[in-house]
C-alpha cells in the first residue's frame, strides 16, 4: 500500500504524521487490496484569517476510488472524521459486493 502524505500552507509536527500513519496502518483490516491512500492536509483560510483545518482522504482500490473530505479546528478530529467516514464507505461497498 501506497501511502502519500501531503501538507498544504504549512509543515505538519511528527506527532500528526504519526497519528496520521497509525490510522492508516489499520485502513488494511477493511479491504486488503488497497493499492494506495493520499492524505491532503489543508488550512482553509479566508482571507488571511485560518478558518478551519482540512483533511482529505483518497484511497485507491482496482476499478474504484473512495474519497472523503472533513473540516475542524483541530487536524487530529479533521482526520478522524474523515478516516470514520472512509471506513463505513469501503465497508458498505465491500457489502454491496458480497451480496
Amino acid at each position: 500500500m501506497n501511502v502519500q502524505i501531503q501538507t498544504v500552507h504549512f509543515d505538519a509536527d511528527s506527532k500528526l504524521i504519526e497519528h496520521v500513519n497509525a490510522k492508516l496502518e489499520k485502513m488494511r483490516t477493511f479491504n486488503d487490496h488497497i493499492i494506495g491512500v493520499e492524505v491532503y492536509l489543508k488550512l482553509d483560510n479566508l482571507s488571511q484569517q485560518i478558518k478551519d483545518k482540512v483533511a482529505e482522504i483518497k484511497v485507491y482500490v482496482p476499478k474504484h476510488s473512495y474519497f472523503v473530505k472533513h473540516s475542524s479546528k483541530v487536524f487530529e478530529e479533521s482526520f478522524d472524521r474523515a478516516f470514520d467516514s472512509m471506513v463505513n464507505q469501503i465497508k458498505r461497498q465491500k457489502e454491496k459486493m458480497m451480496a
